[in-house]
């Protein structure tokens, strides 16, 4: 049997934690190996607890859920980020976005769909509604110039459109018969030579300057 996927929940409210560790323990595949109740805190255990996924309140006191996302981004840590939240403006998504979020889900989500998110994300999907993607493409646009593509060389490009198709590591490795640590290091000379933070914007990226499949 695979390996459970290990997951963190990170918000202020415990009654939204206690339904959300009652629904995951039911599932096979899923483990909820902690908890916490601010961004600050949520940090920490994600440092300790090494979770593969952790879900995201934007909205905390202390350390809100964009800077707990740079926190994690500064400490290089691994976990893949949902973002669960109750709000649905642009504003306060794509700031969690930007700062690394791989995707996120409203409160009121259904639970398979939930569970569903989780899996995808572990995969190394991107979860983005088309709104957030326009007003993300719009951001990049004044941000990202299309001549740094030129500097990819034809794998990376191949490897890039891949991305923006919303494909994992292992599933580009097995479309190009590569191995997964090749593709780790094409995907992070892609981010190096674009000027990106990650898969996410990547995938925007590829995008807006027709490098998508």
């Amino acid at each position: 049997m695979a390996e459970a996927i290990k997951v963190l929940l990170v918000d202020d409210h415990q009654v939204v934690r206690r339904g959300l560790r009652t629904f995951l323990e039911i599932q096979g595949d899923i483990e909820v190996v902690g908890e916490a109740a601010d961004g600050a805190e949520g940090v920490a255990r994600a440092e300790e607890l090494k979770p593969d996924v952790v879900l995201m309140d934007v909205k905390m006191p202390g350390m809100d859920g964009v800077e707990a996302l740079r926190k994690l981004r500064e400490l290089a840590n691994p976990a893949r980020v949902l973002i669960v939240t109750s709000f649905t403006e642009q504003r306060t998504v794509v700031p969690a976005l930007r700062a690394g979020a791989a995707g996120y889900v409203y409160k009121d989500v259904d639970p398979d769909a939930l569970a569903g998110a989780i899996r995808s994300v572990h995969a190394g999907h991107i979860l983005l509604q088309p709104e957030v993607a326009g007003a993300l493409l719009s951001q990049e646009e004044a941000n990202n110039g299309q001549g740094r593509g030129g500097s990819l060389t034809e794998r990376e490009r191949e490897v890039l459109g891949l991305i923006a198709d919303g494909r994992s590591n292992r599933e580009i490795a097995r479309a190009l018969v590569l191995s997964e640590k090749t593709v780790k290091t094409h995907v992070s000379n892609i981010l190096m030579k674009l000027d990106l933070a990650d898969r996410t914007q990547a995938a925007l990226w590829a995008v807006r300057h027709g490098a998508a499949g």
